[in-house]
């Protein structure tokens, strides 16, 4: 459910576009992203960081799409956001005892610094390549295959990385019998 509650805006972008374009569209994932980040404070009486990010990037290169009626700006905040995550994941290794990668999940997973190494480059690895696949898609092909591949294909190509990590650190999850017995 989270799931589909974090892609709300998206698939709201999404929907708008093939009914009425971009600009709509456009309006409609800020507002989306404002509903969002609304809800879950009211829920929970805390700001979610992405939920934040989200709204702001969508709030500025949306604001910048509507206000100069140029799409351009719309496209590169999936760049933005993940190179965003670049920066984080690149600058968590000069920041703090851990790369963050391994902060998130060193809970479930008992690794070595290498392995938490080699994965948090993975992931820089993985955010630069796929901003620079969106701008590639965006200056290369139409604003409807762009659309497409910014719901489908950059979610498509982001669920198969996951699932690469997953056999990657599969060796490394502690399983709960095991954590169990060395308690």
């Amino acid at each position: 459910m989270k799931f589909l509650y974090d892609f709300f805006p998206i698939l709201l972008f999404f929907l708008a576009y093939k009914l009425w374009g971009i600009y709509t569209a456009t309006a409609v994932a800020i507002g989306a992203a404002a509903v969002q980040t609304l809800a879950f404070w009211l829920k929970h009486r805390r700001f979610e960081k992405m939920h934040l990010i989200t709204f702001s990037l969508l709030l500025v290169f949306g604001g910048l799409t509507l206000l100069l009626r140029d799409p351009v700006f719309i496209k590169w905040k999936p760049t933005v956001i993940n190179w965003l995550f670049a920066a984080v994941f690149l600058g968590s290794h000069w920041i703090g005892a851990r790369p963050l990668v391994e902060r998130m999940m060193s809970h479930a997973i008992k690794a070595q610094r290498a392995v938490w190494l080699r994965l948090s480059w993975m992931w820089i690895v993985f955010f630069v390549g796929i901003g620079l696949l969106n701008l590639y898609v965006a200056y290369n092909y139409s604003e409807d295959t762009w659309v497409n591949f910014k719901l489908f294909g950059m979610l498509g190509i982001t669920l198969v990385f996951v699932i690469g990590q997953a056999f990657y650190l599969s060796r490394y999850v502690v399983e709960q019998e095991t954590a169990e017995k060395e308690s």
